[in-house]
């Protein structure tokens, strides 16, 4: 177990995002490096009935956002997000096993008005350790260090391009459409909560095992 990780703090984290924050005793997110699309900065995944579907939080571009850093990307509210993606998930979960018995603990994270991507992420992190009462020690990052010292570094776990050798090892859990789609590794969190409930922590010991730098 690493003692202080430095992880993304990303939406709705990703079972390997969840694994390595429930091992650690400390955990220090990365918001001063500079916001890159297509990364679970402002994405995440699920199972829907065709297969993996991202749901993905609109940010603001514009000439002055060039390089800007995470803790200042601001969410593009102009579009109607937070119902598409509540929907979605009603669509691909509304008959697993835990849907509603925590359906009105996180429904009305779509409901309140977020500015900043990173209000958004942080509330959707505590929400998941609190549903789950899991302690949580965690702080943020003052600077930029391409190479920080004294912190096992995980921020390369934010590339949701990137096909990691260890997802091919993730035991396979019940899914939905499963029998249609086959198991999909390291979804967001939300895929275990709605299908283990409680014993997401129990599958999440087993994953960080699995992964290494």
């Amino acid at each position: 177990m690493h003692k202080k990780i430095l992880l993304h703090p990303a939406v709705f984290p990703s079972l390997s995002h969840c694994a390595l924050m429930l091992e650690a005793e400390k955990i220090v997110f990365e918001i001063n490096d500079h916001f890159e699309k297509q990364t679970y900065r402002n994405r995440y995944y699920i199972h829907g009935a065709h297969g993996k579907q991202m749901l993905s939080v609109p940010v603001r571009h514009g000439k002055s956002n060039t390089h800007r850093p995470t803790k200042d990307v601001e969410i593009a509210n102009v579009f109607d997000w937070q119902r598409r993606h509540w929907k979605s998930l009603e669509t691909a979960y509304r008959t697993s096993p835990y849907f509603e018995f925590y359906e009105d603990d996180i429904k009305p994270l779509f409901e309140k008005s977020f500015d900043k991507l990173i209000d958004f992420n942080m509330e959707t992190i505590r929400k998941v350790f609190e549903l789950l009462d899991w302690p949580i020690d965690y702080g943020f990052t003052n600077t930029y260090e391409k190479e920080p010292k004294d912190v096992a570094d995980f921020r390369f776990l934010v590339n949701a391009k990137k096909e990691f050798a260890f997802k091919k090892q993730m035991p396979e859990y019940y899914q939905l459409f499963s029998d249609r789609n086959g198991f999909l590794p390291d979804l967001s969190i939300l895929d275990l909560l709605f299908m283990k409930g409680p014993e997401t922590p129990v599958y999440l010991k087993e994953v960080v095992r699995l992964i290494t730098i």
